[in-house]
């Protein structure tokens, strides 16, 4: 009996809708119509109308850092395809599972310069793609379309995840070819192995420890290990910091939780962290760069025991001698080592454990209750002020999205994240623009709860048109833009390395946000002095529509980057002799 004939694009969707696919965002081109019929005849998965393609990117890889599924976007050929990349090497940077599907000119036509062709005779997309995915590649015949999409799907989620990107050729789109469905059970599978011996050793290494402490990184996220990492710190009272990516991985009330180990961080935490006094140091999920290790601190290499756990082997030692090695997926590492130290406690019992806290154990809350600067009581807004109100305002469960810029600095050190998968940041790439695009995603992944963006004015010029994005589709996305009149961590990083020589960074026109929300069709609230912000952004919340809330901010209130210039400063040698920077620590 021959095997039933499907159109090749109709196979595609099949397997994204078994995976639970409910949106792919894009913008739709005569290439890549197809598939936006198929879409429409299905009407399973609903197409998202996105102002720029790397708006779209950016939104699957919000959709899928809070869904914990894959995220799917497409693009046109030509132009419609480039103008995704910097939206799909901030998933490949911060390894998200994002499948960006791109059209192709008909494939008798490569070489002859058909209009907006990327084959590999021309711009070549394929090629551009592969240093930011995990696999890029072309169907190379309409029959290999199931072989092409269950690959990338195996390839997306196994191992460390990552974004992958297919080119579809128009004129394979719709031919007809084998309906070659098969359940994902049979193609792909979760890795859940880990290495006895080196959870052993690392147990032992722990119980026998004076002062360990956990770092906890993006891996935590990527594994939805909150739960075991949790569990292994209560049990044995030991502390846990976290990276920038990582943070409310452990609540950051809880009397475990020291904060944010990072260059804008507490000093305190950096010091408690890579002190000489925490002997035995377990790193979770972070390959320790510069963000993650404090501009590689170097006192991290002196430590009785780094005990590194990672699913990928390569990153595993990359930054840092390791003296155990723990390759796995973290949630099943980190409970085997639970359980093996619940086993060599209960035959050696040690007097040590529990631990308890101890004296000027630098808890993650301590930051946020640091007093305001004087003079901040009067507006423009200290950010400082800024991110107490919302603290206030927002429930304890609400996800909240960071642009760069200072107001990511300012809200690593004194926002507190009070659950798992309550803040999300991109700090691979650290591409500005991503939470104005990333937060709609957000939200269409989990539409039961407030979702906020906070960013600055020069992030949301970048990518505030998908604001309208979000009106047309009513996602009820509240954008907190902090508006100082340009970029203002260039401001401040020109100011402390020239001495105020020269200034490039500050907008000539200040930009009236709050208007251009209007003109997009949201809502939109100004505040300009202290008090406001809190009631405005609890109205907004209770109005469930897109909302703009443009909030007046001080240029001059100095974010915590004085470690990051200091980088900077070493790496231009004398060039840039500047002032101290004890003050902006």
């Amino acid at each position: 009996m021959p095997t039933p004939a499907i159109p090749a694009i109709r196979l595609l969707l099949r397997y994204l809708e078994q995976e639970g696919v409910e949106y792919i965002f894009g913008i739709p081109g005569g290439p890549i119509i197809s598939l936006y019929e198929a879409l429409f005849d299905r009407q399973v998965i609903k197409p998202i109308l996105t102002k720029h393609e790397g708006g779209a990117a950016f939104m699957a890889d919000g959709y899928a850092r809070v869904s914990g599924r894959i995220g799917v976007c497409c693009t046109t050929t030509g132009p419609g395809a480039t103008n995704a990349l910097t939206g799909i090497a901030v998933a490949c940077a911060d390894h998200i599972p994002v499948l960006l599907l791109t059209a192709q000119v008909p494939t008798h036509q490569f070489g002859r310069g058909a209009f907006q062709e990327s084959s590999p005779e021309q711009i070549d997309t394929v090629s551009l793609y592969r240093p930011v995915t995990k696999w890029s590649t072309m169907i190379a015949h309409p029959d290999s379309t199931g072989f092409t999409i269950r690959k990338a799907l195996r390839l997306l989620t196994s191992g460390r995840p990552g974004p992958v990107h297919i080119n579809l050729p128009c004129n394979f789109a719709t031919q007809l070819v084998p309906d070659e469905f098969r359940p994902s059970a049979t193609y792909r599978f979760p890795t859940r192995t880990f290495d006895r011996a080196a959870v052993q050793e690392a147990a032992a290494r722990l119980r026998a420890a004076q002062r360990p402490v956990i770092l906890a990184g993006q891996g935590v996220n990527l594994s939805r290990a909150w739960g075991p990492l949790r569990e292994l710190a209560e049990r044995f009272r030991i502390p846990v910091a976290t990276t920038f990516k990582a943070k409310g991985v452990i609540p950051e009330d809880h009397p475990l939780a020291l904060g944010l180990f990072s260059q804008s961080g507490d000093p305190r935490v950096r010091d408690y962290v890579a002190g000489p006094e925490t002997d035995v140091l377990l790193v979770v999920g972070t390959s320790m760069g510069e963000a993650s290790s404090c501009g590689w601190d170097e006192r991290l290499a002196r430590k009785s025991a780094l005990l590194q756990l990672d699913i990928d082997p390569a990153e595993i030692g990359k930054n840092f001698p390791v003296d155990v090695a723990l390759v796995g997926d973290a949630g099943t590492v980190l409970s085997e080592l639970r359980f093996q130290m619940e086993r060599d406690f209960q035959k050696a019992p040690i007097g040590a454990f529990p631990r308890r806290p101890e004296a000027g154990w630098p808890a993650a809350s301590h930051a946020a209750e640091e007093p305001e600067p004087s003079g901040a009581a009067a507006g423009p807004l200290h950010p400082r002020r800024i991110l107490r109100e919302l603290r206030e305002a927002l429930p304890r469960n609400a996800a909240l999205f960071v642009d760069n810029g200072t107001i990511r600095a300012w809200a690593g050190r004194h926002f507190p994240v009070y659950g798992e998968n309550c803040f999300f940041v991109n700090m691979g790439l650290a591409s500005m623009g991503y939470g104005v695009a990333g937060s709609i995603g957000g939200q269409l992944a989990d539409p039961k709860r407030p979702v906020v963006a906070l960013v600055g004015d020069a992030a949301f010029a970048m990518n505030g048109m998908e604001v309208h994005a979000a009106v047309e589709h009513d996602v009820p996305v509240v954008w907190v833009v902090v508006n100082n009149g340009g970029h203002g961590m260039i401001y401040h990083g020109e100011r402390l390395l020239y001495n105020g020589k020269f200034r490039s960074s500050i907008f000539r026109e200040r930009l009236d946000i709050r208007r251009i929300a209007q003109a997009l069709g949201a809502d939109s609230f100004l505040v300009e002095r202290p008090g406001e912000l809190a009631p405005a952004l609890r109205e907004a919340l209770g109005l469930r529509r897109p909302c703009v809330i443009e909030v007046a901010t001080d240029l001059h209130a100095v974010p915590p980057m004085g470690a990051r210039v200091q980088a900077i400063r070493r790496e231009f040698a004398d060039a840039v002799p500047g002032p101290a920077l004890a003050a902006v620590s």
